[in-house]
């Protein structure tokens, strides 16, 4: 009578041998997928950015090398402040026109010096400005007109006690951005004078107490400095020797920074990034979509 041998079961794969084919996999699928372009890859297809702050001033220190930095990319950059900085002073008999007058100038000169396009002055009264369709509506048409890809600000939303007016201007220009300029509904009366929908792809609230993006900024901290020191009637007569030996002082007093950022002086920013739907209003014509909400 005939045996028959049982047939031998097949051994289990090792985990280890199971773990690499894994990886193997995983890193596959990781090389397949495309990878993101950075923030500054984006920045390279960008035409136009606006800056919109408070006050004369506040753009150069929150990014003031953000600012000089996109505009040695060849970005028309234009800075929109919303108050001409008229009670900025300790001096009971400088009037505030004539304050005004002096810190307008002083942002001219310190725009020439980061290479920005122009300035735009919105003319609403220092420490009074308020949340309301008034402000937003200017903003909305300044979006509308300018057309910028990227808009800088304050973040409005922060954590901490911060200046009125750094909070208004910031959330005020976040709802201005989303949905209003964009929305052919939000102030119809723009487009009786021919101004369009505009959809920016992203913004960057800055002095933010929740960063995303980090900005190095050490090729134009010089400049950045030079542009500070236009606001001769801020700066109490601080040398330019004396600001940089206290900004690189305070970077190397800062491990923990350099860590966070990744440099020796960077200017921080929470990213937010806007949806540009093809043929939506105001998406521009040609530009890919970018992004992860808005």
């Amino acid at each position: 009578m005939a045996t028959t041998t049982p047939a031998r079961k097949k051994a289990p794969a090792k985990r280890g041998a199971r773990s690499i084919v894994a990886r193997a996999a995983k890193a596959a699928r990781a090389a397949a997928k495309p990878k993101e372009p950075s923030a500054e890859e984006k920045w390279a297809s960008y035409e136009r950015a606006l800056v919109i702050t408070a006050h004369p001033d506040d753009a150069e220190f929150i990014a003031g090398g953000t600012m000089a930095k996109l505009a040695a990319m060849g970005i028309e950059v234009t800075l929109a402040v919303a108050t001409s900085g008229d009670k900025g002073t300790r001096d009971i008999n400088l009037r505030p026109q004539e304050l005004a007058a002096i810190r307008e100038a002083e942002q001219r000169a310190a725009a020439n010096v980061l290479g920005l396009h122009q300035c735009v002055f919105l003319g609403y009264p220092d420490g009074f400005l308020a949340e309301g369709p008034e402000l937003r509506g200017h903003i909305v048409r300044l979006i509308r007109q300018l057309r910028p890809d990227i808009i800088i600000t304050w973040d409005g939303f922060r954590v901490g006690f911060n200046h009125t007016d750094h909070r208004v201007i910031g959330r005020v220009v976040r709802d201005a951005l989303f949905p209003a300029a964009h929305d052919p509904h939000y102030y119809p009366e723009h487009r009786m004078r021919g101004i369009g929908p505009w959809r920016t792809a992203e913004a960057l609230l800055a002095a933010t107490s929740e960063p995303t993006l980090h900005i190095d900024i050490a090729p134009f901290l010089e400049q950045k400095v030079d542009a500070i020191l236009c606001h001769t009637s801020q700066i109490d007569g601080t040398s330019r020797d004396d600001m940089l030996k206290r900004m690189r002082g305070r970077a190397k007093a800062d491990p923990q920074r350099r860590k966070e950022t990744g440099f020796d002086f960077a200017e921080s920013f929470k990213r937010i990034e806007f949806r540009r739907p093809e043929g939506a209003p105001g998406t521009p014509p040609g530009r890919p979509a970018a992004a992860k909400r808005g």
